[in-house]
């Protein structure tokens, strides 16, 4: 007799209405389990995560008392950092809660490329968050890291559609692109059987390696219409990103992702067959995800849309009077740690020695 959602464990997931939060709670119920939606209000989003069947929480992902609260009768979560500029706090937190409350597993998003030396603050961070988790005395921890998602190269969607231009700084980098949903039904999949996945890391990817050459190909098909690549600079890139209203964080972390495609890191240890493994189905081809994403244009950003082309054009005129934004002078203001000699993923022999095995790079523990 299959099992009962009276007789599983409830499950908490964090950051429940975005990406892969709402694939996460709706793959769960699928499956039968109690779920208990963390989201920071209730909009649309919360109200058919509700309707579907989990159990709404709102509240702050910072606050230890909403995090407490949340955790009550709960055995299991999906911990989704927000994108944010003070992820290990949130993740040192919920290390605390989890341990408090005495969840039997976290599974932890992290990304493909964490390693101490990075010049991306959040990256190390991440790597920091990694092994941190691993240090938990009873709570088991699992390891979600996934490369650079489909949806980031469809984020200039207007002039994809309207113009055939598909901009970016990605110069001849490979990525094997998954899906929002797949990355779900991954973490999805190992919180509903934990026990075989403990320790381990699963990199959900795509099924194959494009270049961003490749991808337009791809959109040419999807949209009807011919779409070229044009490589632009670093510069450009920002002035495009702070033209669409992008905050200095996410513009930041964009162009350090964007560094590591263009210089390979993403091609190492890629593709995987995590996909497959874990959810009994092959990973969405790049051509799937992207008729989706371009049929409906909030799954690659909420409010995004496709506009017409005299808009596509007077965005790409407020681009280039938009000034570059100095970054590093952004984050030297903040108190960023500044690493006077950062090491990209790419040009470390460490982390790339990891990424070939398929495995996070993690600190190896002190022996007694």
């Amino acid at each position: 007799m299959p099992a009962t959602e009276q007789n599983k464990p409830r499950i908490l997931v964090t950051s429940a209405a975005g990406r892969t939060g709402s694939v996460t709670v709706l793959g769960l119920l699928k499956k039968g389990f109690p779920v208990r939606a963390f989201v920071r209000r209730k909009d649309a989003r919360s109200d058919a995560l509700r309707t579907a069947g989990a159990e709404i929480f709102v509240g702050d992902i910072f606050d230890m008392r909403d995090l407490r609260r949340a955790l009550v009768d709960v055995q299991r979560a999906y911990y989704c950092a927000p994108v944010a500029s003070n992820l290990l706090h949130g993740s040192m937190l919920f290390a605390l809660a989890a341990e408090e409350a005495k969840l039997e597993v976290v599974a932890l998003m992290s990304q493909w490329h964490p390693q101490p030396a990075n010049p991306s603050l959040t990256t190390r961070e991440h790597w920091i968050a990694n092994n941190t988790y691993r240090w938990m005395p009873t709570v088991d921890v699992i390891h979600i890291n996934p490369g650079l998602f489909a949806f980031m190269y469809l984020l200039g969607l207007p002039s994809i559609v309207h113009l055939g231009m598909l901009v970016g700084p990605w110069g001849t980098g490979l990525n094997a692109p998954p899906s929002n949903e797949d990355i779900g039904r991954v973490t999805a999949g190992v919180l509903a059987n934990p026990a075989p996945h403990i320790g381990r890391s699963y990199r959900p990817s795509g099924p194959e390696l494009l270049s961003p050459h490749d991808v337009a190909g791809v959109l040419t098909r999807v949209v009807g219409r011919t779409v070229k690549y044009r490589d632009v600079s670093r510069n450009m890139f920002l002035k495009a990103a702070t033209a669409q209203g992008f905050p200095p964080f996410i513009a930041a972390n964009a162009a350090y992702y964007y560094d590591e495609l263009s210089r390979g890191t993403f091609a190492v240890g890629a593709p995987t067959d995590h996909v497959q493994e874990i959810t009994g189905r092959p990973p969405e081809s790049f051509e799937t995800i992207a008729g989706r994403y371009i049929a409906q244009p909030d799954l690659i950003a909420p409010g995004l849309r496709v506009g017409t082309k005299l808009q596509a054009l007077m965005f790409m005129a407020k681009m280039m009077l938009t000034r570059v934004p100095d970054l590093d002078r952004w984050e030297r203001q903040r108190g960023h740690p500044m690493l006077e000699s950062p090491v990209p993923s790419y040009e470390s022999e460490e982390w790339r020695g990891a990424a070939k095995r398929q495995g996070l790079l993690l600190q190896e523990p002190a022996e007694a």
